[in-house]
């Protein structure tokens, strides 16, 4: 399958999508009566592990992450003399654990929900926009038009996965989705038909399955059950969250996405994953 060109995963918001764009605009507001935060040095970084070509585990330092973002977050941060030490913290739904506790301070790409506005803060723009595809292996494909045509089927994605506000709202009311810590595990799943498919972003799933030499045994269907926009978010309770730094790394952001930066980057180290680099 040939892989997604990066320029295609970019996407208008959708009516749906405004609410939670008016969150991030109250919670930019700063709070005057809250105590000044001590000045940031440095952050303390963790994301998805699996997300490829993004973010992934370093093959030479299993503490670390790289990535397309770890390396578009590093050149953010190096105009404001801030470093950034991007770790390997486990799996996802132990990350956003970290995240409401406090106990890093940026989460390096999430989609938004209702639950995470609670207790980070998301940074504008957001870094690109990713379609979630429906992944089945080749040669037991169904007819995906809408939502509802997933009733009475199985499926599989990562423990703590958000696909969106209304889908996952959908999902916890009408779908059986089995919850797992690797994505590979769904895979493997799907190909001993536990589950009939597996929810994964079109991009990641394109280069996993590229880089394992599985491309030939699945296929997305056609239509993506929902794109949204990837950001950097800031916990509340981190000790780097305050409005002045989120306003700089906002600026920093802005001009690395206008200027296509981004897009060379997912080029760069989508190569880089495939290759085993």
């Amino acid at each position: 399958m040939p892989l997604l060109p990066v320029c295609a995963l970019q996407t208008w918001y959708s009516a749906a999508y405004l609410p939670l764009m008016l969150l991030i605009v109250l919670s930019m507001v700063p709070a005057t009566a809250l105590a000044e935060k001590p000045v940031c040095t440095s952050l303390n970084v963790s994301g998805n592990a699996e997300y490829p070509p993004l973010l992934w585990t370093n093959p030479n330092d299993s503490g670390e992450l790289i990535g397309a973002v770890p390396a578009l977050l590093r050149e953010i941060l190096e105009p404001l003399k801030i470093e950034a030490h991007i770790h390997h913290r486990g799996s996802w739904a132990r990350v956003q654990h970290l995240a409401k506790a406090g106990e890093i301070d940026m989460i390096a790409g999430a989609f938004m929900t209702r639950e995470r506005f609670q207790y980070m803060d998301y940074i504008l723009p957001p870094i690109m926009h990713l379609p979630t595809a429906i992944w089945v292996p080749k040669g037991q494909e169904f007819l995906y038009r809408h939502w509802p045509d997933l009733k009475g089927k199985v499926g599989s994605t990562l423990i703590g996965n958000s696909f969106g506000q209304n889908f996952d709202r959908y999902a916890d009311e009408q779908l059986s989705i089995e919850p797992v810590r690797s994505i590979d595990q769904s895979f493997l799943m799907a190909e001993a038909g536990r589950v009939n498919y597996v929810l994964y972003e079109l991009l990641q799933g394109q280069v996993k399955l590229a880089r394992e030499g599985r491309s030939e045994k699945f296929v997305a269907l056609g239509k993506p059950i929902s794109t949204e926009g990837l950001f950097f978010t800031f916990p509340k309770k981190s000790r780097c969250n305050t409005f002045e730094f989120r306003e700089q790394v906002a600026d920093q952001l802005y001009t690395l996405v206008t200027n296509g930066r981004v897009d060379e980057l997912v080029a760069e180290y989508t190569a880089r994953y495939i290759t085993g680099g």
